[in-house]
C-alpha cells in the first residue's frame, strides 16, 4: 500500500495492479515489482517462479539489500531490474519505464538505503526503522533468528541487535510478547487490497 501511495501522483505513467504473493499471477502484467519486505530475498525460489510466469512480462526486485550475491542471483534468474527503496518516486517510475522499454536497470549501490519519502511500513509510527520492522515481521511469521539471518543476508548478531532495538521501541521484553504485538499491529501477511487503485487491469 505504501508503494501504491508513493506512485499516486504518476497515474498518467503507471497503473498499480496488486497481486497476492500467495496466489498465482492470473492477469497479464507488464512488470511485477517484487517488494522484498519480509519476503524471501531474490536468490530464492519465489523470484524464479515469477520470472518463468508467462503472464509476468518483466520482474523487478524492489529492496534495500544490495548484497552482491543477491544482485548476481537475481540477474542470473532473469530479473530485469534491481531497484533501491531509496529511489524517489519519480526515479522509480523512470526506472520502471526503462525496464518496460527493454532495458535492464540496476540501482547504484546505496551506502545504506533509506526508504524513499512516502514509502511506509508497519511500525513506522512506533519509531521502528524499515529494517527493524522487517525483522519483526519475519519473527512474527515464526522464523528463527538463523532463518532471519539467512533470508536477510545479515549476521546472526546483527539480527539480534535489530530485535533488541525493536523490543525497546515497542515496549516488550520477550519474543512471545513481540510476536503478539506484531500480530496486533499488521506484521503478518494480509490480504488487504489497494482499493483506490481498483479499476486497473
Amino acid at each position: 500500500m505504501g508503494v501504491a501511495r508513493m506512485l499516486d501522483p504518476y497515474r498518467d505513467r503507471v497503473v498499480v495492479a496488486e497481486i497476492d504473493t500467495n496466489e498465482p499471477v492470473e492477469d497479464d502484467v507488464d512488470i511485477v515489482l517484487y517488494d522484498a519486505f519480509a519476503q524471501p530475498e531474490s536468490d530464492q525460489h519465489e523470484v524464479g517462479v515469477l520470472v518463468r510466469n508467462p503472464r509476468a512480462r518483466q520482474v523487478v526486485v524492489f529492496t534495500w539489500n544490495f548484497h552482491p550475491d543477491l544482485v548476481a542471483s537475481a540477474r542470473a534468474q532473469g530479473v530485469r531490474g534491481y531497484l533501491s527503496k531509496a529511489l524517489p518516486a519519480r526515479e522509480l517510475v523512470s526506472a520502471l519505464e526503462s525496464v518496460h522499454d527493454g532495458d535492464v536497470v540496476i540501482s547504484e549501490v546505496p551506502s545504506r538505503a533509506r526508504p524513499a519519502t512516502g514509502l511506509d511500513w508497519p511500525g513506522r509510527a512506533e519509531g521502528l526503522t524499515d529494517r527493524e520492522s522487517e525483522i519483526l515481521a519475519l519473527i512474527t511469521q515464526g522464523l528463527s533468528n538463523a532463518d532471519v539471518a539467512s533470508l536477510t543476508y545479515l549476521s546472526p548478531n546483527t539480527v539480534k541487535s535489530y530485535i533488541r532495538s525493536a523490543y525497546g521501541k515497542i515496549g516488550v521484553e520477550s519474543r512471545t510478547q513481540a510476536v503478539l504485538w506484531g500480530v496486533g499491529h499488521g506484521f503478518v501477511p494480509d490480504h488487504q487490497r489497494i482499493d483506490h487503485w481498483r479499476g486497473g487491469p
